[in-house]
C-alpha cells in the first residue's frame, strides 16, 4: 500500500517523483547531522550561527547531503534494482529510465559547487564521487567484493563525511579532530554490516557477495561489536588528548552514554540472532542507526559545546 505522502508526491510530480525517492530523502537528516558534526567541531557550537564560516559550512553540508549522498544512492539503485525494502526507502519504485545518469549528474553538479569551497573539501568530495562509481557500477561494482564494500563505506561515510563539514570551514583539523574523525571509521565499520543482514535474500539474488553475506549473520554481529569497541577506544584517546578537567566529567558521561546505546543494540542482537526474522533484523538496523545518532549528539556535546 502506497503511503499518503507518496500519493501526494505522485499527484504533484508524477513519475518524476521516482527519481527523488531513489535519493532517499528520509536518510538526509542522518547524513546532514553527521556532516554538521564536523562543522560544529571546527567552529564550536556556541559560534555555529555567528561564525564567518557559516555560509561555506551550509553550502558544504547541502552539497554533501543532497548532491553527493542523494546522487550516490540514486546511482546505486539504478544498478541494484531492489524489489524489497532498503534502508530509508520502503517499497522502492522500479528504477526509472536514466536513473544512473541522474545520480551521476547530481554528484557532478555538487562537484562543480565544491570548487567554491576550500581545497580539503573539494578533495574529499572528488574522492567520494570516485568511490561511489567504483562501488556501484559494473565492471568494478566493489559492493559485490567482500571487504571492499566495507572499506569504502567506513571511510566514505564514517570519516570523510564529518571531515567535509570541518573542511568546508577551512580551519585546520588538529590532533584531537583527527582522532575523533578516525574513531568514526571503525564505528561505521560496526554499522555497515548491520545494514546488510536483513538483505541477504536480495544480495544473493543479485550475486553480490557483500561482507555480511560472506561472514554470515553471527560473525557479522561479532565484527560489529569489536569495531564499536575500537571506535570508543579512539574516542577515549581523543578525550585524553583534550585534557578534560575533573569539572568536565560530564563530557566522559556523554561518551559513556553513546557506548551504552551501542551495547544495548548489539549485545541482545548477538544472543537473539538465530531466532530473529528478516523483519527483526531490519528493526535492529534502525536501532543501530539510532545509536549512531546518539553518538553524533554525544560527540557534539562533549567537544563542541
Amino acid at each position: 500500500m502506497v503511503s499518503w505522502p507518496r500519493q501526494a508526491g505522485y499527484r504533484l510530480l508524477g513519475s518524476r517523483l521516482d527519481y527523488l525517492l531513489h535519493t532517499r530523502p528520509a536518510e538526509w537528516p542522518i547524513v546532514a547531522a553527521h556532516t554538521t558534526l564536523g562543522y560544529l567541531l571546527a567552529v564550536g557550537a556556541p559560534n555555529a550561527f555567528r561564525s564567518e564560516r557559516l555560509g561555506s559550512g551550509v553550502l558544504g553540508i547541502a552539497l554533501w547531503v543532497i548532491c553527493l549522498n542523494g546522487g550516490t544512492l540514486a546511482f546505486n539503485s539504478a544498478f541494484d534494482r531492489d524489489e524489497g525494502d532498503i534502508a530509508y526507502l520502503r517499497q522502492p519504485p522500479s528504477p526509472p529510465r536514466g536513473l544512473a545518469w541522474f545520480g551521476l549528474a547530481l554528484m557532478l553538479i555538487g562537484l562543480i559547487g565544491a570548487f567554491r569551497l576550500p581545497r580539503g573539501y573539494l578533495l574529499a568530495y572528488a574522492i567520494c564521487v570516485l568511490l561511489s562509481v567504483l562501488y556501484s557500477a559494473p565492471p568494478f561494482r566493489l559492493k559485490a567484493v567482500p571487504g571492499a564494500d566495507w572499506l569504502i563505506n567506513m571511510w566514505g561515510f564514517g570519516s570523510l563525511t564529518p571531515y567535509a563539514g570541518w573542511a568546508a570551514t577551512g580551519l585546520p583539523l588538529g590532533t584531537v579532530g583527527t582522532l575523533i574523525l578516525f574513531a568514526f571509521c571503525p564505528l561505521f565499520a560496526a554499522l555497515y554490516p548491520l545494514t546488510q543482514i536483513y538483505q541477504f535474500e536480495e544480495d544473493t539474488r543479485r550475486g553480490d557477495r557483500t561482507l555480511a553475506l560472506s561472514l554470515g549473520r553471527r560473525k557479522s554481529l561479532i565484527v560489529a561489536q569489536v569495531a564499536a569497541v575500537v571506535a570508543f577506544v579512539g574516542f577515549g584517546l581523543a578525550a585524553r588528548r583534550s585534557g578534560w578537567s575533573q569539572d568536565e566529567s560530564w563530557r566522559w558521561c556523554m561518551l559513556a552514554l553513546a557506548a551504552l546505546a551501542w551495547m544495548l543494540v548489539l549485545v541482545p542482537w548477538i544472543f537473539r540472532e538465530s531466532r530473529m526474522s528478516t523483519r527483526d533484523h531490519q528493526r535492529g538496523m534502525y536501532h543501530a542507526l539510532l545509536a549512531w545518532a546518539v553518538t553524533d549528539v554525544a560527540v557534539a556535546l562533549a567537544w563542541a559545546a
